[in-house]
C-alpha cells in the first residue's frame, strides 16, 4: 500500500504495479516496458551525422564535442541536430526507437557510409566521434585509459546527482529529508573527487582537454556554477574552488559555449538553438 503521508512507513507490494501516478516532472511519460509508443519517422538533413536530443546535460556533451570538432577544422563534424521532446514523448516513436531501443536522447546516425551506423548512449557517441576524427581522446595508452576512466566515471556518478539529487532535490512532487540528504552526501563527496582531482592537474584526464572534460562539464560544471537545480547554495559549491577553476576555463571555449545552445529550450532566448543545421544556426 502507499500512503500520501511522507513520514508514514511505505510497505511495499509483494508485486509492484504502476497503478498509482508517481506524480514530479516527467511522470506522465514514465513507463515500465520499452518499444515504440506510436509511428514517427525521424527527419534527415543534409549532412552525414545526424543527431536526435535536447539540451540537457547528457545532450550537450555531444553537441559540445561537434562544436569542438568542428573548431579544431574537421569539416566532416558538420551536423544536423533535431530537437527529441522527452516531455512529449518523442523519444518513443518508432523512427526514434529504431536509433536507439532505450529511448534516451542524444542518438547519433552517421550516415557517412554504405550503412547508416546508429550510435546511442553519450559516452559510447563521444569515443566513437573522437575516434572517427583523431581527436580529443590520447593515443598513448596510459592516457587513453586515464581518459576512459574518468568518461566511465561520468557514466557511472552522474546518475546520482541527476535521478538522485536533482530529482529528489527539485522534480519530486514532495520534498523528503531522506533521500535529499542520501543523493546530497553522494553529490558533494563526488564534487570533493573532482575537486582533489584538479588541483593536481588542470584538465580532468591531465594536461590535455578531452572528452572526459566534455563529458563531466555539463553535470559538474554547470553544478558548480550555480546553474543546475537551483542548488548552489545548497550545496556550498563554493567550496569546490579547484571544479570551479576548471569550470570557468572549460566554459569559456568557443565549442562549449556554441555546442550548449545546441536543441536547448530553456534559458535565455539568445541561448537557445532548437535546431541545427548549419553553422550560421548559432551565429
Amino acid at each position: 500500500m502507499s500512503s500520501t503521508n511522507p513520514f508514514e512507513a511505505y510497505i511495499p507490494p509483494k508485486v509492484w504495479s504502476p497503478a498509482t501516478p508517481s506524480g514530479g516532472a516527467f511522470a506522465s511519460i514514465n513507463r515500465p516496458i520499452a518499444g515504440a509508443t506510436h509511428e514517427q519517422e525521424l527527419p534527415v538533413g543534409k549532412h552525414p551525422l545526424q543527431l536526435y536530443s535536447l539540451g540537457t546535460p547528457n545532450g550537450q556533451k555531444v553537441t559540445i564535442l561537434l562544436e569542438e570538432l568542428l573548431d579544431a577544422g574537421h569539416a566532416g563534424a558538420e551536423y544536423d541536430a533535431w530537437l527529441i521532446k522527452i516531455n512529449e514523448g518523442a523519444q518513443f516513436g518508432s523512427g526514434f526507437v529504431g536509433v536507439n531501443p532505450n529511448s534516451k536522447i542524444p542518438a547519433l546516425l552517421d550516415r557517412s557510409g554504405s550503412t547508416p551506423v546508429r550510435v546511442f548512449e553519450s559516452g559510447s557517441i563521444l569515443v566513437y566521434l573522437a575516434e572517427k576524427f583523431g581527436a580529443f581522446l590520447p593515443t598513448d595508452p596510459a592516457a587513453r585509459a586515464e581518459t576512459f576512466n574518468w568518461l566511465m566515471w561520468q557514466m557511472g556518478s552522474a546518475p546520482f546527482v541527476g535521478g538522485g539529487f536533482g530529482h529528489f532535490y527539485a522534480y519530486a512532487p514532495e520534498k523528503l529529508e531522506y533521500p535529499i540528504n542520501r543523493y546530497a552526501m553522494e553529490t558533494k563527496r563526488q564534487l570533493d573527487v573532482l575537486d582533489r582531482l584538479l588541483a593536481e592537474r588542470r584538465f580532468v584526464a591531465g594536461d590535455e582537454y578531452s572528452i572526459a572534460d566534455m563529458a563531466i562539464w555539463p553535470w559538474y560544471g554547470c553544478l558548480v556554477l550555480g546553474e543546475l537545480y537551483d542548488a548552489g547554495e545548497f550545496l556550498a559549491v563554493h567550496q569546490y574552488q579547484q571544479v570551479r577553476r576548471w569550470a570557468d576555463e572549460v566554459g569559456a571555449r568557443r565549442g562549449v559555449q556554441r555546442g550548449r545552445k545546441v536543441n536547448r529550450v530553456r534559458g535565455k532566448p539568445e541561448e537557445q538553438v532548437l535546431e541545427r543545421h548549419d553553422a550560421a544556426d548559432l551565429d
